[in-house]
């Protein structure tokens, strides 16, 4: 069962110590140690950290992205569809 998180949960994952979180769509991924391995770098996920990354993460990636580190990566869902 996937775990429920409040934008608010996922706001609070957005440094290197309390852990990387972004939401894309309605899951929430915890990029904390995929950052080394981000090909457009770490900086990148550091500055979406916690919040919805949808936006960004679409004009660059398509859903094979997904499919390659979703099921590693992933770690619940927002359980409110509201924006950060």
């Amino acid at each position: 069962m996937s775990k429920a998180f409040t934008p608010a949960d996922v706001a609070s994952h957005n440094n290197p110590e309390k852990g990387l979180y972004i939401i894309v769509d309605t899951d929430v991924y915890d990029v904390t140690e995929f950052i080394n391995e981000h090909p457009g770098g770490s900086k990148i996920l550091k500055r979406v950290a916690g919040k919805d990354a949808s936006k960004q993460f679409w004009k660059y990636h398509n859903q094979n992205v997904l499919k390659k580190y979703g099921p590693k990566l992933k770690v619940g869902e927002v359980k409110d569809a509201a924006k950060l």
